[in-house]
């Protein structure tokens, strides 16, 4: 079930890193917003999705080695984003367009935790973190 999550997260990041870099006016409007100002905004975003996309490689090829991706960037990174997008609609009266990325985020932080939870090797995953710092600091 991992591998599947890391692909399509992956595409999801990418595909809209490159619509930042690429075509940020347009992708501003179909949100009913304007767009970002100065325009490196959009343009740092771009570059920070595809460098996110990019991390899905390793979970996608290791799953049980790479979940701490997963959940970093998943459930840590991507449930933020939905409780921001949220905050920001009801506190600052964000465009209604924003509750797609909440919703989208959202979906991808709880399958996700679902997932790695269901999906937790012999030693726990708590565990196991604690014996790759031990080894990291033998090194």
């Amino acid at each position: 079930m991992l591998r599947p999550i890391a692909a399509v997260s992956g595409i999801y990041d990418g595909a809209i890193g490159l619509f930042l870099l690429l075509a940020a006016d347009r992708f501003a409007s179909l949100f009913g917003v304007a767009p970002a100002q100065p325009p490196i905004f959009a343009d740092l975003n771009g570059l920070f999705l595809l460098c996110i996309a990019a991390g899905y490689y390793w979970p996608y090829r290791d799953p049980a080695g790479a979940r701490w991706y997963l959940w970093v960037m998943n459930v840590a990174l991507k449930g933020a984003g939905a409780t921001a997008f949220l905050l920001d609609y009801f506190l600052r009266h964000s465009s209604s367009s924003f509750l797609l990325f909440a919703a989208s985020d959202g979906a991808f932080a709880v399958v996700t935790l679902i997932a790695l939870l269901r999906t937790r090797n012999a030693q726990g995953a708590p565990r196991a973190f604690a014996q790759s710092l031990g080894e990291a600091r033998n090194r």
